[in-house]
């Protein structure tokens, strides 16, 4: 009897294993995330930019104007995924969550979930391009 659960457990064991290696389940658990910067400064000034989050460094990077930067990552199991940039332009800095799952990974959030999300970073706000090629959406800096 007890081989028999052992068996069974084994078993269970091999086919959970067999299903989390397989990359449709494991895409779907963990969604694959692409994010790209456009610098849209309207003074067609060059823009400094530098994204981590608390495992990992991007680097920093200078656009021109018009140049973008990308980057991709898949958001951990718990949905806390964020990355925070910098951005520096002549006379300015300011920082921002360029993403967050609780705003870009989240159906119930007011701009839903991206799995490509586009900024667009301008002067008075970072913006997320739409995908439908609407009105994008523009937020705050965070400093």
């Amino acid at each position: 009897m007890a081989s028999s659960r052992n068996q069974n457990f084994i078993f269970l064991l091999i086919s959970v294993l067999i299903i989390l290696s397989t990359t449709s389940f494991t895409s779907a658990l963990f969604s694959a995330k692409h994010v790209v910067i456009i610098n849209k400064l309207v003074t067609r000034a060059t823009l400094i930019v530098h994204c981590m989050n608390k495992d990992e460094d991007k680097g920093v990077i200078s656009l021109g104007p018009g140049d973008s930067f990308d980057f991709r990552f898949r958001v951990n199991l718990r949905k806390t995924t964020v990355y925070t940039c910098s951005f520096a332009w002549p006379g300015n800095t300011a920082t921002f969550d360029i993403f967050r799952a609780d705003r870009d990974d989240n159906p119930q959030s007011k701009v839903g979930v991206c799995s490509e999300c586009i900024w667009s970073i301008y002067e008075p706000a970072p913006c997320r391009d739409r995908r439908d090629g609407g009105q994008p959406n523009c937020f705050p800096w965070a400093s």
